[in-house]
């Protein structure tokens, strides 16, 4: 996938970035009268092999991409044979952010179709190649996890990932489940209580106790029926992915270790499975959470924000100055966003403005959402303190919002993505299934805030 450039032996093919205006800008006779007779355009991802006298490959053409450069080189770990590739004409700024679009390039879920994995190498500075791997591994164990069968990933397998991810990095685990659940963490196990694969709270704690607190809370439900308020077929074959919250914390955990954030980290992961059997929570059921706040079940179809509520009070009670959780929360942040574009909710403001500007000057966006006060009062019912559904269906991912920000301690700097962690359809370096979102962009703006 990458080559150290002080060790690479043998030839290293050029590759170029071209676009339809600027074609054939620093190639040679030969290589121009070859893109003519080939009626190459430079097309957004289209490849060009030009072969040199001697029928080997010499250059490689690719077209930018529409929108943005990140993904320029995303396209070509599928098309080029196997050999050592660098990019030319780009600056040193540039060539992080296409290295890894290129690694996301060579991404293949394959755990269960064993298929045949690119080859091509691309040619990175010695000092660049350590980090670049371990956004790869970070961003593809995203992938892989939100794109495992939940048969295979249900509450136990989660925790061991997290107990793994402990033990490779000198954290800490600690996992409740049974008794210990339901006496400890009431709207957990109650969510949780109708599966056959028992619910747990999964906890991990890193680094420097003297360092920054920072929580990162993600929504663990590794399979979603919709509970008694039982989703159609079509609403229910994507619900593997509802783990995405869970697996896009464990990534960014897995990047703050192993980049040395210094922070005081400690992850929490309410994992659970809304199925359905004859001790399954109701809609109108009160349910009583960890910090005493009472939920009427509007609809149990509406459980992420039930379970994430015992998660948020814990990492509030543990002495979190900083939190950040991750939810495939809402359909409605889809309706508002579509697919690519995460809505980020915060308590300050001037904090989300500047990571939605971050999040697009490096191609990883997510959107600054209002949390809007004056909607509270739909999801505050008569005889609870609060409804998981509210009033009304519109602005669900701003009440859902709310409906979290009510477990958070007042004091503490909160922020919530409302994610949705798949690809509808293929693209280059963005296959069809799991996808990691924003993980980048919070990764970037920790490292501004924290150093590392």
């Amino acid at each position: 996938m990458f080559s150290s450039r002080s060790s690479v032996e043998g030839r290293v093919v050029p590759v170029s970035i071209v676009t339809p205006d600027r074609l054939s800008d620093g190639l040679d006779e030969r290589a121009r009268t070859w893109v003519s007779a080939t009626g190459y355009r430079g097309e957004p991802d289209t490849v060009l092999q030009v072969p040199d006298s001697d029928g080997r490959l010499a250059r490689v053409l690719v077209g930018q991409p529409e929108y943005g450069r990140f993904w320029s080189l995303a396209s070509l770990p599928a098309a080029l044979p196997e050999g050592d590739y660098d990019v030319d004409g780009i600056d040193e700024a540039e060539q992080e952010s296409l290295a890894l679009g290129w690694a996301l390039g060579h991404y293949r879920f394959d755990r269960y179709k064993k298929g045949k994995r690119p080859t091509a190498r691309l040619v990175v500075d010695d000092d660049r190649k350590g980090r670049l791997e371990i956004f790869r591994d970070a961003l593809f164990r995203v992938r892989d996890l939100v794109n495992t069968p939940a048969e295979d990933m249900g509450p136990r397998e989660l925790a061991e990932v997290v107990e793994k991810l402990a033990a490779d990095h000198g954290g800490e685990c600690k996992v409740v489940h049974g008794e210990d659940l339901e006496r400890e963490f009431p709207a957990i196990h109650t969510v949780g209580r109708a599966a056959t694969r028992g619910p747990r709270l999964i906890k991990l704690a890193w680094g420097d106790p003297s360092h920054p607190s920072l929580a990162l809370v993600g929504k663990g439900v590794v399979f979603d029926s919709g509970g008694l308020d039982i989703k159609p077929g079509a609403g229910m074959v994507l619900m593997k992915k509802d783990m995405g919250g869970a697996a896009h914390v464990i990534g960014l955990a897995e990047l703050i270790m192993r980049l040395g954030v210094k922070v005081h980290l400690r992850l929490y992961i309410p994992a659970v499975e809304n199925a359905i059997s004859g001790n399954a929570y109701r809609p109108s059921d009160i349910v009583t959470t960890r910090n005493g706040t009472t939920i009427e079940i509007g609809n149990t179809d509406a459980e992420g924000r039930v379970v994430l509520s015992d998660a948020l009070t814990l990492a509030g009670e543990e002495g979190a100055a900083r939190i950040i959780d991750f939810a495939t929360l809402t359909g409605a942040a889809r309706v508002a966003l579509g697919e690519d574009l995460p809505p980020l909710y915060a308590r300050d403001d001037a904090q989300a403005r500047a990571i939605q500007d971050l999040s697009f000057e490096i191609e990883d966006p997510l959107w600054h959402m209002p949390l809007y006060k004056p909607y509270k009062p739909q999801i505050q019912p008569k005889i609870a303190d609060l409804s998981n559904t509210g009033t009304t269906s519109q602005g669900g991912s701003l009440t859902a919002a709310l409906f979290l920000d009510h477990f958070v301690p007042q004091g503490i700097d909160w922020m919530h993505l409302d994610i949705y962690a798949w690809n509808l359809g293929d693209r280059p370096g963005r296959p069809a299934g799991g996808e990691a979102q924003a993980l980048r962009a919070m990764l970037a703006w920790l490292e501004q805030t924290y150093g590392a």
